[in-house]
Parts: structure tokens; C-alpha cells; sequence
């Protein structure tokens, strides 16, 4: 074949690509696909009798078939609606045996010759059909060559477009939309109006586009089935057929204007049926960078925002520039046995709030929706305030949620998605938008009330989707993640509001965070998982000073070794190595006990030669990466005699030093600086 054809005008293309050359072997045969196409449209096109065009399309039999072609489609139209939206939610949403099938039933009219379609109407429905004789007897109802079984045959033929265009588009859809809209107290009904079928109106427009085309356009089923009567069942496409006979100048000119019809429903559909229906009702979640947890641990917690102490400060009744939030409805303590992927028993009196910390798949998330009974993974039975909600479905439990993304409504302005929930729970319109303007105020977002989610960045999303659960007032409040999107400036004034918040709330909080400072600030327990388990459920001050899990210790900043007890105070590393403790207030574990080894970066001390004196723990090492946090340097030292180690300097101390990457060190720390947990 011959060489590339190349595009004449680099950087052109969909997206700014840049265009590469197509093959001759593939552009002629596709340009060959093209003319195959246009020729038909331009034979018409060429043949048209234009002058006679308005007469031929003002007869009494062309009129005639218009009008009752229009009232066919429509009718097929309405028909395929009413069965074709729920049947598509179906396919969509709901597992069942012999889905497969289901769909291929409903795609088959697609692919079957219409002239056969009408035979097995004709069978299914005519007078000594299946069903016929019965519609006939009970109803009186005859649909043979009828105008009812022309839209029958037109509804059978057309509605499949409509029910692969709207269940591609629910595929499409974040689940979290809906069931963040049950969280908040709405029924399924309400939040398929409100939420899923806003987010489907241009796949339903371009699927009832389609469906009523293709029912205008419907020959071999209709004259199958229900025949060609004038008046009764000609509709304009078997009128082309009769006029095809006697007079095709007149056949060319209305065929024109059913091509006009079609290609005028093409054109305003502008691609969606390629998949821009589902990529319109598919919502982006808020972009925002997820801010890193606090790698300097609690170093900074003397600070008075960004640092809170490692108790829960009190909240005094007043402080602060905004007013104190309405507490929930009535005081509700928490209960839950969990089974499943999560295996643990959960109580907390009302008013507790508990952080919910471990690495990913721990089973933080899972934790949440086994409470709101959204997945399979794990079962919870849950009773809130003495009442047992096992059994209710979300919208029943008084339980909000909000999950990683926000899950805010695209729909839906900041002030709409915010009254959300009380609109669910029964507050009149007025009320409902007054409480949620003041909740966005509260939470710095007051002036964006009017704005979509769209229009708004990460952080500003992730308020007013803290906005929204805190407005509807639950008995449980479930945070995923609530404040990952925010800068750390707007950070510590939303967890400041947040705090003030809780301080007040008559149920029970759980919060998911990698945020030491989020924990520590917010909690009143913090919950550590780990496969699914729970390996720590303590005040904040207790995970702090004796940390139960590496992970949870190198989260809250510090050097954790795990080991074997040996005798006189030592642990023997399992990276290789050992360590030397001093006994310490607790009952130490016994020799041969699995253990944690916690030590602080501030502990530790690094020397350019080998120090002398008091420290008990002395290796030699190997600077590997200096950050920065804060006014003081974070120090990587890796050595072959333990694990590596983090020190923690001030940048004074690192220039004393001349350490860069690469330097030898010693590292020293003290054996009481050092924390044993049994694991």
C-alpha cells in the first residue's frame, strides 16, 4: 500500500494531540465507507421534485399519515417511558439470576428483523395469540390493525434505545450521590426523583431522542402487526411504501422529510448516543489535593489552632465568633457488634466522638457503611439510643454520612445540597434554607451558597459537604475523611468549627482520618484497625504515649520497632539488632513477648564520632534525606546494625553538623527514651 498521509497542520486533533499519520490502507476504505453512506442521502436529495416539494407533503394522505405517525411515536414514546426507565435501573443497579438474559431479551428487538417482530406480536397479541383472545374477552381490547398496535409494534422496536442509553448512564453514576442522599434521610423514591434522575436527564433526552425516531420511523413491525389502514395504522413510512406504487415523486419527497426529521434528531443529540449522555450524568468529584497528615507527628500541638494539646480541650458555651449549633435531636448512645470483614464490638455513650485511624484496607471505610448498612463486606448490628436500626433501610437509621469525595449533588446548588437533608426529614422549603445558609456561614462558605459544586474548589466542596451532614442533625455522624481537601489554614478554622460542633451533638461522631492533629484534636477515643480488626481503642493521650501498632506510631511521627522481649530489659529487632530499655512505670512484657519499641525523632541524637557517656543505644549510620518541618529537620538514618531511624534537629544543629545526604553519623538513644508496648 502507499506511505502515510500526514496531517498538514501539526498539534491538531481531539484534546490538542497531536495528529499522526493514517495509513492509506486504512483511510480509503474508510473513506469508501463514507460515500457508501452519503450517496443514498444524495440520491434523495438529487431526485426531490422541489417545486412540487409543498404539494406533495400538504396532501390529504400525507397529512393524514403525519398526524398518525406523530401520535403513534408519541404514544411508543410514553409507552417505552413508563417501562423502559424502571427496566433500565434494573439491569443497572439490582444483581438477580438470568440478568443476562434480561438484557439480551431487551436487545434483541434490535437486532431482529422487524417483519419477524411483528409475526411474534402477532402471536403474542392477535386474536389467537398467546394473550389475544384474553385482552379481547377481559377488556375488549384488539390490538391487530388497530391504531393501538401500531404503537405497540413502534414501542417493541424502539424502546430498547432508550433502555441501553439510560442504564449505561446509571453504570456511570457515583454511587456515593445516592447513597449519601439515603444518609440524609431520603427514600429511595425521593432520591431517584432528586437525585438520580436529574443526573440522567441528558441520557434520558438522548434515549427518548432516539426512541421516538425510531418509533416515527417503524415499517416492518407495523404493517406486520397491525397492518396498513388509512386512518388507522398508515403512518408516513408505509405511506411511502403505498406511494412508492403510484406516485414516486411524491414517495422521494416525504422519504425527504423523514430524513429531515432524523437527521434533525442526530444532529441535536451532538454525540451523546457515543457516550456523552453518560459522561454528562457522571459527577467529577471535587478536585482538591488531599492534604498529607502531619509529618512532624506532635510536634507542633503547643500551637493554639494547628496544634491542639493531647487532651481534648474544652469548649466553653459562647467562645468563638459564631453562635453554638443546635445539639441533635435527642441523646443517642451507640452499639454495634460487627461481623464480616470487621470484627469487633463498638459502644460509645452519646456525645463521644472517636477517630477511626489504621492503613489502607484496614477497614476504616468499611466500618462506616457496615453502620449505614451499605455493603455486603461486613453486617453490624446497631441499636442508637436503646433502638434497634439493624433492620432499617439508610434513610430510616438518622444516620449521616460524609464520604471521601463529598458526594455533593452536581445538580444542586451549595444552599440546595445543604437543605438536603432537611427537606427529606419534613422542615418546610423556608426553614430548610435558612438552617443551611447558616451552616454554610458557620462553615466560611456563606458567600458560595448560589454556586454549583462545579463552580467550586476541593476545600470549599468538602465544607459545604460537612455543611450539609451537620444541618440534618443525626443521631450518628459518620466523616470519612471530612477535612483531607482543605489547606492547613482553613483546616485548623473547620476543625475548629467542627470541634465546637461536636462539643455540643448529642449522638455519637466517628471520624476517619490520617490527620494526627484531626485525632487528637477531635477525639475523644481513638479506634485503631488493622485488617479489620481493632488493636487499640483509647483516649487520644494513651494511643499518644503508648501506640499499639507500628503503623499508628509512625503516623503519630515516631520510630516504631517491632521485636521479641528478651531478658534484662532488651528487645531483639526483627529487621535485626538490638535494643536496650529501662524498666518503666507498667509491668514490662515477658522474654520471648512480641513488642513495640516507640522512640521519639526528638530522642534521638546524632554525632559526627562516637559518643560517649550515658546513651545505652549507639549505631553508626548513614544520612539518606533531610525535610523540612516546620523550624526543625527531619533526619533519615539508615544502618546496617537496626532498622532506619528518624531524628528530629534543628537546622542550626544540621549546619553544626554539615549534614547532607550521604553523611556518616552515629545515632545514640537513651534507654529510657524508650517505649515498650506488648503487642
Amino acid at each position: 500500500m502507499g506511505g502515510p498521509v500526514r496531517s498538514g497542520r501539526p498539534g491538531a486533533g481531539a484534546g490538542g494531540a497531536v495528529r499522526r499519520g493514517v495509513p492509506a490502507g486504512l483511510l480509503v476504505p474508510a473513506l469508501v465507507g463514507v460515500a457508501f453512506l452519503l450517496l443514498p442521502l444524495v440520491g434523495v436529495l438529487a431526485r426531490t421534485d422541489w417545486p412540487s416539494l409543498p404539494h406533495h407533503l400538504t396532501t390529504p394522505q400525507v397529512t393524514q399519515a403525519l398526524r398518525l405517525s406523530l401520535v403513534v411515536s408519541g404514544w411508543a414514546l410514553l409507552l417505552s417511558l413508563l417501562m423502559g426507565v424502571p427496566l433500565a435501573w434494573l439491569l443497572a443497579r439490582v444483581p438477580f439470576p438470568g440478568k443476562a438474559l434480561v438484557r439480551s431479551l431487551v436487545l434483541l428487538p434490535m437486532v431482529l428483523p422487524p417483519t419477524v417482530g411483528g409475526v411474534a406480536l402477532l402471536l403474542a397479541f392477535g386474536r389467537r395469540g398467546v394473550l389475544g383472545p384474553w385482552l379481547e374477552s377481559t377488556f375488549g381490547l384488539t390490538l391487530p390493525f388497530h391504531t393501538a398496535g401500531a404503537v405497540v409494534a413502534a414501542a417493541f422496536v424502539a424502546m430498547p434505545f432508550l433502555v441501553i442509553s439510560l442504564e449505561g448512564a446509571l453504570a456511570g453514576l457515583r454511587p456515593s450521590l445516592e447513597e449519601t442522599a439515603a444518609s440524609l434521610g431520603a427514600g429511595p423514591l425521593r432520591v431517584f426523583a432528586t437525585v438520580t434522575l436529574p443526573l440522567l436527564a441528558p441520557a434520558l433526552a438522548a434515549g427518548a431522542a432516539l426512541t421516538w425516531a425510531r418509533a416515527l420511523g417503524e415499517f416492518g413491525a407495523t404493517i406486520t402487526f397491525a397492518g396498513n389502514l388509512p386512518g388507522a395504522t398508515q403512518t408516513l413510512p408505509l405511506q411511502v411504501y403505498l406511494l412508492l406504487q403510484d406516485s414516486p415523486e411524491a414517495a422521494t419527497s416525504v422519504s425527504l422529510l423523514l430524513l429531515v426529521i432524523a437527521m434533525a434528531v442526530l444532529v441535536a443529540l451532538r454525540g451523546r448516543w457515543t457516550g456523552g449522555a453518560v459522561r454528562e450524568a457522571r459527577a467529577t468529584p471535587p478536585q482538591g489535593a488531599a492534604a498529607p497528615a502531619d509529618p512532624a507527628g506532635f510536634a507542633d500541638l503547643g500551637a493554639p489552632e494547628e496544634g491542639p494539646t493531647l487532651e481534648k480541650p474544652p469548649i466553653r458555651p459562647g467562645a468563638g465568633a459564631t453562635s453554638a449549633p443546635a445539639p441533635a435531636a435527642e441523646e443517642s448512645d451507640l452499639r454495634a457488634e460487627l461481623t464480616g470483614y470487621t470484627r469487633f464490638p463498638l459502644t460509645a455513650p452519646a456525645g463521644t466522638t472517636i477517630a477511626v485511624v489504621g492503613p489502607n484496607g484496614a477497614g476504616k471505610t468499611t466500618l462506616l457503611r457496615a453502620l449505614l448498612g451499605l455493603t455486603p463486606r461486613a453486617h453490624a448490628e446497631v441499636l442508637l439510643g436503646g433502638r434497634d436500626v439493624t433492620r432499617l433501610p439508610t434513610h430510616r437509621r438518622e444516620v449521616a454520612w460524609v464520604p471521601q469525595d463529598g458526594a455533593l449533588f452536581p445538580h444542586l446548588s451549595a444552599l440546595a445540597n445543604t437543605a438536603y437533608g432537611l427537606r427529606a426529614r419534613g422542615v418546610p422549603r423556608a426553614e430548610a434554607r435558612r438552617q443551611a445558609r447558616e451552616w454554610l456561614t458557620r462553615l466560611g462558605v456563606g458567600e458560595l451558597a448560589g454556586r454549583r459544586p462545579a463552580q467550586l474548589s476541593g476545600g470549599q466542596a468538602q465544607r459545604v459537604a460537612l455543611a450539609r451532614a451537620l444541618a440534618a442533625r443525626p443521631r450518628l455522624l459518620l466523616l470519612d475523611e471530612p477535612l483531607a481537601a482543605l489547606d492547613q489554614t482553613t483546616r485548623a478554622r473547620v476543625r475548629h468549627t467542627l470541634r465546637r460542633h461536636l462539643a455540643g451533638f448529642g449522638g455519637v461522631c466517628l471520624i476517619v482520618t490520617h490527620d494526627p492533629v484531626e485525632a487528637v484534636s477531635l477525639a475523644d477515643r481513638v479506634l485503631v484497625l488493622e485488617g479489620g480488626e481493632a488493636v487499640q481503642d483509647a483516649p487520644p493521650a494513651e494511643v499518644t504515649r503508648h501506640p499499639r501498632s507500628p503503623w499508628v506510631a509512625r503516623m503519630l511521627g515516631g520510630n516504631a520497632w517491632e521485636g521479641t522481649a528478651g531478658p534484662d530489659g532488651t528487645v531483639e529487632l526483627a529487621g535485626g539488632g538490638l535494643l536496650t530499655t529501662a524498666p518503666g512505670e507498667a509491668t514490662p512484657p515477658g522474654p520471648g513477648a512480641s513488642v513495640l519499641a516507640v522512640i521519639a525523632p526528638e530522642a534521638v541524637s546524632l554525632h559526627l564520632a562516637r559518643p560517649e557517656g550515658s546513651p545505652r543505644n549507639v549505631w553508626a549510620g548513614t544520612v539518606r534525606e533531610l525535610t523540612a518541618v516546620g523550624s526543625r529537620l527531619r533526619v533519615l538514618v539508615t544502618s546496617p546494625e537496626v532498622p532506619a531511624l528518624v531524628a528530629e534537629i534543628t537546622p542550626a544543629a544540621a549546619a553544626d553538623l554539615g549534614l547532607t545526604d550521604g553523611t556518616r553519623v552515629w545515632t545514640a538513644v537513651k534507654a529510657t527514651e524508650v517505649t515498650v508496648v506488648g503487642l
